[in-house]
């Protein structure tokens, strides 16, 4: 299974939204339809490549600091079988 790893910047949230959020029982950050700005996209080949890199990325000092962060994010192979069947 490949991977990518991405290093992101956090998206600061106001007081207000949080408690609108928690009083609405809602989600503060929906990735599927706003996700945080990228700043490094890298793929690996396997899951012990993806989080060696993953670890290298954490050492930078915007990470450390907080204001962003390194996700690792499984992509899905392609089915082996025929290449011409729709699903």
């Amino acid at each position: 299974m490949r991977f990518l790893i991405v290093r992101t910047d956090i998206r600061t949230a106001a007081e207000t939204d949080m408690a609108a959020v928690w009083a609405g029982g809602g989600r503060l950050r929906d990735e599927t339809t706003t996700p945080e700005p990228r700043r490094q996209v890298v793929h690996a080949e396997d899951r012990d490549a993806a989080l060696l890199l993953a670890r290298a990325l954490s050492t930078v000092g915007a990470v450390r600091a907080g204001k962003q962060r390194v996700k690792v994010l499984p992509i899905e192979d392609r089915d082996p079988g025929d290449p011409y069947r729709w699903t």
